[in-house]
């Protein structure tokens, strides 16, 4: 164990993390995602929701310039609640958020980096961010 590391970060999600350059994506979907037909690398957090695994990973990652975030859009097209708290772990406003087709967002998860597979069982709560420049 280590100090000062958000609990949800596993030694095997940090070294993804770690590895990730300028731009590399990191999806974090609920547990409807079909992640392990589309991922590469491929970390699960079960009993966790999806905003408190990217609370997490916002802890070690810097986020990209704008649009830095990407949320599925919902069916009826609304904002819905699990997506404004991946908005507010992200740190980013409603408008500096890209919203993204479903069908779109799938094709987009076979060249994520890495997916984590959160324990989220409402439905949309999956979120894209990309990795922006670590400060000196």
């Amino acid at each position: 164990m280590l100090q000062g590391i958000h609990p949800l970060l596993s030694g095997e999600l940090l070294k993804h993390l770690d590895e990730m350059g300028h731009s590399d994506t990191v999806f974090i979907v609920d547990a409807h995602f079909p992640a392990a037909r589309l991922a590469h690398r491929l970390v699960t957090v079960p009993g966790a929701t999806s905003p408190a695994v990217l609370e997490a990973v916002r802890s070690v990652l810097p986020l990209d310039d704008s649009p830095a975030v990407d949320l599925m859009t919902s069916a009826d097209g609304t904002v819905l609640d699990v997506q404004r708290e991946l908005l507010a772990a992200a740190r980013v406003e409603e408008g500096d958020a890209r919203f993204v087709d479903r069908f779109d967002f799938y094709d987009a998860a076979e060249n994520a980096y890495v997916i984590i597979r959160a324990g989220e069982t409402r439905k949309y709560g999956c979120v894209v961010v990309r990795k922006g420049l670590v400060g000196h």
